[in-house]
Order: structure tokens, then C-alpha cells, then sequence
């Protein structure tokens, strides 16, 4: 199966390949680069995809490659993993691939961890459940601990943990129960563990996750809930007395509160959401009857999105007597709402749909192939802006459903950027959807099978990969945009937009102001655009505040 991997921030890196070995050829387009996959097995691209390099031209021919990683906080560092079946060895590059060293190592790494900050320091875990820890990115390795937990080991983060060494890790003890512990990445001997949690814990419990550390025991088939908050001592969780909870997801724990998705006792294919106080010690229901699904590897998926770039806003499609809705709630959960259709299709025609009896839902799955995109997406970057590429309107979730290919209105009234068509070309808008342009790169249709842009730069460069047909060797197009783009924006291509809650501007105590580049203008905003105008507080409602005492008196039964 072909890999196709792109490098981020500033690198120069476009396109690393992975992908079976056979004939080549190759067709060009006007801005567009179309290259056959077949004979690209191993390559590399340091130009955004015109040209590549063998990486077996680099290395020993025999080595046989496997993964490909890129260092988060140094884009410059590559590591390559060879094929456990032929040989155990890494390769190493500084320099973007131009020149790679090979170490061989005695285990097989299943994954790998970076540490948020320090690019060299690297946690591996390997097929016979150890831990492993690197300080010079892959060169030698040392033992952190035997018996670990799949995907249950955690680095420091910067702020809370006294050292930037300290791994957290679920382990299981000589008596086969499991159990939290911390200690210094290269020196996690008996005499240097720590045991922040006295006693047992249940299998695969252990979140570390910004501020807090959650766990869970269960004895006597009843399980308890346990959070650290700011890497303080341990408090029991409290849940309102109805709830009596089979099941907890930890959903997000950003902007200072934790939400969780909680299976309650009348609950089986539902969960709901909850939402705590700052310490994550108390919570309460925002939500009930959330829609659950499984994923390709029956891990839980809970229908429910943080928007990036705005606090609060969270979409949730909730079960109703039996039918699926979309709702939205601009407050972190304190009050939600339908959301209000289109008044228009795509053809201008009149949709008649109005709430609450008619309105507008959306799917929330999160894409489990990394080169195909989710169907709903935000950016931090691009606050206010919701691209959403499957949905429907009507009654319910499932039905009038509209898919990749025609636009949805925002849910802020704002636009939307819908992704590309898998067809002959595709379309681009530069005025937020309102118009699109249609782009022709091939006479013959492409069944395209996945989408790869290179995030946080300055280049207008989107590559996808596919089939001619079924039984066609795999495509690779390059299409390049900077040509729809004659300038970089100057102060005069910007209009404010003001952040909104249905017409009511102070949103979660703020009145923020955003600029926005006015639909149309085509320019470039340049990597040192800045967008927030200003974020001023403004008259507190009651929404605004915690009900401590409130929240006391339910867990205490006195209220």
C-alpha cells in the first residue's frame, strides 16, 4: 500500500512516497504535475512533488523500508524505520533527507512518541510491550520499563511537570494488576519511580491531557473516576447522583474546564456530555442521548466537535425517538440550539425548511485514513469558518442527504471552503464559497483516493493520489495555485467581522473582533497576518459564571 507523507511549518519538504515497484510514465498540465506512483517505491521530494529522489540511493540498497517520521518541532529531522521481517535499523536524517545514517537496533518499534519541545528525545514502544527512551533522536536507546500499557505512556509537559524528562506510564506489576507510575526517561529505575496513585488502577485508564491526569478503579463492579488537576494529588470525580455512569471518554480539557462523554445507566448506544468545573472535579450534563458509533478498530467515536479558533462553540448530533439532529451551542454547553437551514440549494431554488420542525444536521466523523478528509472541518487560523462535506436537512440526521461536491452554508452564517471534487478537475473559491472556479487537469476521470496539503505555509501547492481506474497504476497530481493570486493583501483587501451569538456580540464574556480578508480580493495573507483585532471583556450574564454552590448542593443530595 502506498504512503504518502508531507512536511509541515517551514520545510521546504513537499511529498515523501512509499509505493509499489513497476513501470513509470508521466503527463503534465498546465500548473498541474501528474506522475504514475508505481515506480516512486521509496522516494523523495524536496521541491512539493516536481521532482524525486530514490531513497534507496541514499542508503543501502537491501534496506528495506517501512515507516516514515518527521520530527514535530524539526521538520529538517526524518526518521525512517526499516522492515522488522528483514532487519531491526533506523535511519536517520538531519538535513530533509539529503543524507541519511543507518543504526541498528535489537527490538522492533511498533511506535514512536517526540517529546513536545526537546526534538531529539523520542519514547519508543515495541512489539513485546517495552518502553524505550532516546535523548539524540534514534542513535542509542535505553530501557524505561517493561509490561507497558499500548499507547498508555505520556511525556512532560512544560509548565506542569518538574522535569522535561519525566515519562508517565501504565505498567503492569509482578502480580499482573496495573499500575500508574512517573520517573526520569533515562533513569527509570526502582529507586527512581514515582507512585502518584496509591495502589491499583484499571486497565488502559491512564489520560494525561494538559492540565489534568485522569484514572479509574473499579472494585466490587462499581468504577470510580479519579482527576489530578495541575499535577496536584488525586480527587474523585463527581457525577451527579442520577447519572450512576457505565462507561467515561475524556472529550476535550482545553479553555480550563474537561469535557466527557459519560455512558449513563439507562444509556446503550447513546452517551452524554458533561462538563466540569476548572479542576475537573465536578460535573454536570450539557447534553443527553449523544450519537455513538465504532471505528475500524472498534474504538468509540462520540458525534460530538470543538470548533478551533472560537471558545465554546461545540456541535453535537443528539438521538431523539429514533431520529438524528444536529445541535450547537456557542456557550460551552449551557444552551443549545437547532441549527437554521439555507434558504437556497445550490441551484438558487427555495428550500423550505424551517425550524424547529425542519433544520439543518451534519456528520461529525472523523477520517480514520490520514489522506482523506474528515467531514467537518475548522482551523484555529480561520475563526468562524466551518467546512462541512456531508450532511442533510430535514427532520432528522439521515434525511435529503447532501454530500462531497455541493457547498453548505456556515453555522455562523459565515462561508465555507468545501474540499475538492473527485472528478476530472477541481473547483476553487476565493470568495469563502460564494463563487467557484472550475480547474480541468485531465481529459479522463480520477477516482482520487486521497487529499495532501501542506499545512502553515506560504504556498499555494495541493497534491491528491488515485486511479484512472481500478485496475490503473497509482496517480500523483500536483496542483499549484499561486497563479489565481497576483499579490500579497495590504491593509485596504481587510474587513472586521465581530464574533456573534445570534446577533448578541459579547460571547463568553468577550467582545472579540476579527479582520477578514473581504470576499473576492484575491491576495495572499503572508505568514505574519495577524487576526485578532481585539478581545475586550465585556457585562457578565449568568451564563458566564460557575454555580459552585449549586453544584455542591446536587452531588451532596441537598439540593
Amino acid at each position: 500500500m502506498s504512503r504518502i507523507h508531507s512536511a509541515s511549518e517551514q520545510s521546504r519538504c513537499g511529498e515523501r512516497l512509499v509505493g509499489p515497484a513497476g513501470p513509470c510514465g508521466h503527463r503534465t498540465f498546465p500548473r498541474v504535475l501528474l506522475l504514475d506512483l508505481s515506480e516512486l517505491r521509496d522516494s523523495l521530494s524536496v521541491d512539493f512533488g516536481t521532482t524525486y529522489e530514490k531513497l534507496t540511493d541514499k542508503v543501502m540498497i537491501r534496506t528495506m523500508l517501512s515507516y516514515l517520521y518527521v520530527c514535530p518541532t524539526n521538520k529538517r529531522k526524518i526518521l525512517i524505520l526499516s522492515d522488522p521481517e528483514v532487519e531491526s535499523s533506523l535511519l536517520i536524517s538531519s538535513d530533509e533527507g539529503a543524507t541519511f545514517q543507518k543504526f541498528n537496533i535489537n527490538f522492533y518499534i511498533m511506535s514512536l512518541l517526540f517529546h513536545p519541545s526537546q526534538e531529539n528525545w523520542i519514547l519508543a514502544y515495541s512489539h513485546d510491550q517495552r518502553l524505550y527512551s532516546s535523548v539524540d533522536f534514534g542513535k542509542k536507546w535505553i530501557l524505561v520499563h517493561e509490561r507497558v500499557t499500548p499507547g498508555r505512556f505520556y511525556w512532560a509537559l512544560s509548565g506542569l511537570d518538574k522535569e522535561a524528562d519525566l515519562v508517565h506510564v501504565e505498567v503492569r506489576t509482578d502480580s499482573g494488576q496495573m499500575q500508574y507510575i512517573t520517573c526520569r526517561a533515562q533513569k527509570c529505575s526502582e529507586e527512581g519511580r514515582h507512585y502518584p496513585f496509591n495502589g491499583r488502577i484499571d486497565t488502559n485508564s491512564l489520560v494525561v491531557q494538559d492540565q489534568y491526569i485522569f484514572l479509574q478503579l473499579t472494585t466490587a463492579g462499581r468504577t470510580t473516576y479519579f482527576v489530578s488537576y495541575q499535577r496536584g494529588p488525586f480527587r474523585t470525580i463527581q457525577l451527579p447522583k442520577y447519572c450512576l455512569p457505565k462507561d467515561m471518554h475524556i472529550v476535550s480539557t482545553d479553555e480550563g474546564q474537561v469535557l466527557a462523554a459519560v455512558q449513563e445507566w439507562n444509556e446503550n448506544d447513546t452517551y452524554s456530555l458533561y462538563i466540569s468545573d476548572s479542576p475537573g472535579v465536578y460535573f454536570t450534563r450539557s447534553l443527553a442521548n449523544l450519537r455513538t458509533s465504532r471505528g475500524l478498530a472498534g474504538n468509540l467515536i462520540v458525534d460530538v466537535y470543538k470548533v478551533a479558533g472560537i471558545g465554546g462553540l461545540i456541535i453535537a448530533n443528539k438521538k431523539e425517538d429514533a431520529q438524528m439532529r444536529t445541535y450547537i451551542t456557542y456557550n460551552k454547553g449551557q444552551t443549545w440550539s437547532l441549527l437554521q437551514p439555507p434558504a437556497k440549494d445550490t441551484s438558487g431554488n427555495d428550500i423550505n425548511c424551517n425550524l424547529p420542525s425542519c433544520s439543518l444536521h451534519l456528520h461529525l466523523q472523523m477520517s480514520e485514513n490520514p489522506y482523506t478528509p474528515d467531514t467537518i472541518s475548522t482551523k484555529q487560523s480561520a475563526p468562524g469558518i466551518i467546512v462541512a462535506t456531508a450532511g442533510s436537512f430535514g427532520k432528522d440526521y439521515s434525511s435529503g442527504v447532501v454530500t462531497l461536491g455541493q457547498s453548505f452554508p456556515s453555522l455562523r452564517q459565515e462561508c465555507l471552503f468545501p474540499l475538492m471534487l473527485a472528478t476530472r478537475g477541481d473547483r476553487i473559491s476565493l470568495d469563502e464559497g460564494r463563487h467557484w472556479d472550475k480547474l480541468s487537469f485531465s481529459a479522463t476521470p480520477l477516482f482520487v483516493d486521497g487529499v495532501l496539503m501542506t499545512p502553515e505555509t506560504e504556498n499555494r501547492i495541493i497534491t491528491f493520489f488515485g486511479h484512472f481506474s481500478y485496475h490503473s497504476d497509482w496517480q500523483l497530481i500536483k496542483i499549484d495555485y499561486s497563479y489565481l493570486f497576483g499579490r500579497k493583501c495590504t491593509d485596504g483587501d481587510f474587513q472586521t467581522w465581530h464574533l456573534h451569538n445570534k446577533g448578541e456580540v459579547c460571547v463568553m464574556g468577550e467582545r472579540q473582533v476579527y479582520m477578514k480578508r473581504k470576499p473576492g480580493t484575491r491576495c495572499t495573507l503572508g505568514r505574519e497576518y495577524s487576526r485578532v483585532v481585539s478581545a475586550e471583556p465585556c457585562i457578565c450574564t449568568l451564563y458566564d459564571f460557575e454555580w459552585q454552590s449549586l453544584l455542591t448542593a446536587l452531588y451532596s443530595g441537598h439540593a
